[in-house]
């Protein structure tokens, strides 16, 4: 007898490991984030696609640009759907600094969630409102 509630207990474990498993993987894959596409010209790295991640972040374009200029240590400017940057950077550098922006910037600290949104109270206070759970969050920086 002991044995069948073991067996039991085992089987329904696997089935609770599954579910929390697979909500887990879907809160991660809601926020599709595209692969960076960079080009080199000279002595310039073109960022091809950069339109597609604020709008998918759902952050202004100009201070997503900001950010990778100061973490990057590079000028960079907005030419229609892409970006220059002056000097050589690497497709690794940047799904760096996009990870880290979205975990910074985008993603609820309490949840986790990617729907949030930014509000200023003071100029130079910003906070991270989590539209799934409510949360509160204060950010660092002006970047969000």
């Amino acid at each position: 007898m002991k044995s069948q509630s073991a067996s039991d207990y085992e089987v329904l474990l696997k089935r609770l490991q599954d579910k929390v498993g697979n909500t887990a993987k879907k809160a991660r894959s809601r926020l599709e984030i595209p692969t960076p596409q960079i080009i080199w010209v000279g002595k310039n790295t073109i960022f091809r696609n950069f339109m597609d991640f604020p709008k998918a972040l759902r952050r202004d374009p100009e201070k997503f640009l900001l950010y990778l200029n100061k973490e990057l240590a590079s000028a960079g400017y907005i030419a229609g759907e892409r970006v220059i940057f002056l000097g050589h950077k690497t497709l690794s550098s940047f799904q760096a600094l996009i990870d880290r922006y979205i975990k910074d910037y985008v993603q609820c600290p309490v949840c986790g969630s990617p729907d949030t949104h930014t509000e200023k109270s003071k100029p130079k206070v910003a906070f991270l409102i989590c539209e799934a759970c409510g949360a509160k969050s204060s950010i660092k920086g002006n970047y969000a």
